[in-house]
């Protein structure tokens, strides 16, 4: 054997050892760290997105949920910017004389009375004998059907008229998880509406009579605290 044929070998073993550290070794350590690259890119992406979801869950609120207390307007709807509003003397003595029956009313279905005065002075002005353009009767103008499903069997009597009225805007209180801006706008325009629209209606004399209901809480609950001695 020639020292040719010996150096060949040896040449051909060098050649592919250097290539390969040159050439191979690189690739082999390149591509795994491109892919970890890539899964850190990924695993930072998941987490941002988790952070805003999370952020954006936290600030949402639902619609149909501001509280459950089902005795009183909740407090960010009761400090609310409302016009006061002054009741002549004579409308305030004629609306007095149907309070017992409205207090008396409002504990049996555990709402607020105040709130149900609002309602009857802005739905009828106290007026028992009170007929609509619809078809509303009585002092918390329920409709026929309304009154018929709540067992009301004389629209115009006081008694029947406000158990039957107060009972209605305990259901829908209850309805809309005791938000009570969506029970009133139910109580006006229908539950149906309020459903359809995930909220108060774009209806303009459903807004008007909720911020009539409004007014007229805030006056009977001053009076209220005033003949408490709670003011």
């Amino acid at each position: 054997m020639d020292e040719d044929s010996l150096i060949s070998p040896f040449l051909i073993s060098f050649l592919r050892s250097a290539f390969a550290f040159v050439f191979v070794l690189p690739l082999l350590v390149v591509i795994p760290a491109e892919k970890a690259m890539a899964f850190q890119d990924v695993t930072k992406k998941h987490l941002v997105e988790s952070k805003i979801t999370h952020k954006s869950e936290k600030n949402t609120v639902d619609p149909l949920r501001t509280t459950t207390n089902p005795y009183s307007i909740p407090k960010q709807e009761s400090v609310s910017k409302t016009k006061r509003v002054k009741l002549p003397r004579a409308l305030v003595k004629k609306s007095k004389k149907f309070h017992p029956i409205i207090v008396k009313a409002a504990d049996r279905h555990q709402v607020d009375s105040d709130l149900v005065k609002a309602i009857i002075m802005a739905e009828s002005g106290y007026n028992p004998q009170a007929i609509s353009k619809y078809g509303a009767k009585g002092l918390m103008q329920l409709m026929p059907r309304t009154a018929k499903a709540l067992g009301v069997k004389d629209s115009f009597d006081p008694v029947h008229n406000i158990n039957g009225g107060v009972k209605y805007l305990k259901q829908l209180l209850g309805q809309f998880n005791h938000n009570v801006k969506f029970a009133l706008a139910a109580y006006n325009a229908g539950s149906a509406k309020v459903r359809k629209h995930k909220g108060i209606p774009p209806i303009k004399a459903t807004h008007c009579f909720i911020r009539k209901v409004f007014e007229y809480y805030h006056y009977y609950k001053n009076e209220t605290a005033s003949e408490t001695g709670n003011v």
